[in-house]
């Protein structure tokens, strides 16, 4: 095993630290002075060699090295760093993504503008004095007071997060109402939001919805940054091929979860004293993630993210 796990870091992770080393000297990548790309890649392996995909399998044996080689990539062009919970890999089938935390939203959206200086986000609880002015499409808040007794997660009214540049100015703001929250956990495969609509009972968004609230807004207020940056940046570049190939291989994947199970009306015969009852499925099993699964706080706002070539380069 050792000797296997030898051979696809000479494959994978070496390939790409020695061929960031070079872009980075002839000037083809520039990448933030405090950021350091080997270590960078010497942390993602170790979390590797603990990752699995949802039936339990090591990554490093099931994945690609192609995608492997790019999930690693992905991670350095968008300088983020696996330890700080920046980013965490996730196994589609056999490729390997690298998939961006709220913190690593946060830090592309500094990298992205330099000018934004601090991300705020709070909560409104239902009894907060709260408003906002909207003029021309940018909302600005004039007021948020609270009473302590009036701090209750079950009784989010919003959440919203506020972009403020080196002297303090408000640059952005994103506002989202409870029922939008609920709508964006939705779509998460942690399933933390019930088909009736509720938050699932024992959930980390039931035992702490104010933080998720929180990271959700961040989420959508950093994205706007991302999202309204110039394509001709390389970080950019990486970002939106990650983002189109990560949604087309979870796409994908739920469409071979949910393929052939039309369901076919036969009627049993009866059972004799003697049969045994069928086994019964489950029915509170749930997905557990691709990948050792990242806690719920990092699959907030599921946004996926993986190159679309197979195999590194720029």
């Amino acid at each position: 095993m050792a000797n296997d796990l030898a051979l696809i870091k000479q494959q994978t992770a070496d390939i790409v630290a020695n061929r960031v080393r070079e872009c980075q000297e002839s000037g083809e990548l520039n990448l933030p002075e405090n950021y350091s790309a080997e270590n960078a890649v010497k942390q993602a392996w170790l979390v590797l060699q603990e990752t699995v995909d949802k039936d339990y399998k090591p990554a490093l044996s099931v994945c690609t090295r192609g995608s492997i080689a790019n999930a690693l990539l992905d991670m350095i062009v968008q300088a983020l760093n696996p330890m700080k919970k920046q980013c965490y890999f996730i196994v589609y089938g056999k490729k390997l993504t690298c998939q961006r935390s709220y913190f690593g939203n946060m830090a592309i959206a500094k990298r992205v503008d330099p000018t934004i200086k601090e991300i705020i986000a709070e909560v409104v609880y239902a009894g907060d004095t709260f408003e906002y002015d909207l003029d021309r499409g940018k909302k600005t808040i004039t007021k948020h007071s609270q009473k302590l007794a009036n701090v209750d997660g079950t009784k989010i009214a919003a959440a919203y997060c506020v972009l403020l540049d080196a002297d303090g100015n408000v640059m952005n703001t994103e506002i989202m109402t409870m029922e939008e929250i609920k709508k964006a956990w939705s779509q998460s495969k942690m399933k933390p939001i019930t088909e009736k609509g509720s938050i699932r009972v024992g959930s980390t968004h039931d035992k702490f919805t104010a933080e998720m609230a929180k990271k959700t807004v961040i989420n959508r207020a950093c994205k706007v940054v991302i999202n309204s940056s110039d394509d001709s940046d390389l970080l950019i570049q990486t970002i939106r091929k990650a983002d189109e190939l990560n949604a087309e291989e979870e796409l994908k994947e739920e469409i071979d979860e949910n393929a052939n199970q039309e369901v076919i009306d036969i009627q049993p015969e009866p059972a004799t004293d003697q049969e045994a009852a069928p086994d019964q499925e489950n029915e509170n099993d749930e997905w557990t993630g691709d990948g050792e699964p990242p806690t719920e706080e990092e699959m907030a706002e599921a946004e996926q993210q993986a190159t679309g070539t197979d195999g590194p380069g720029f």
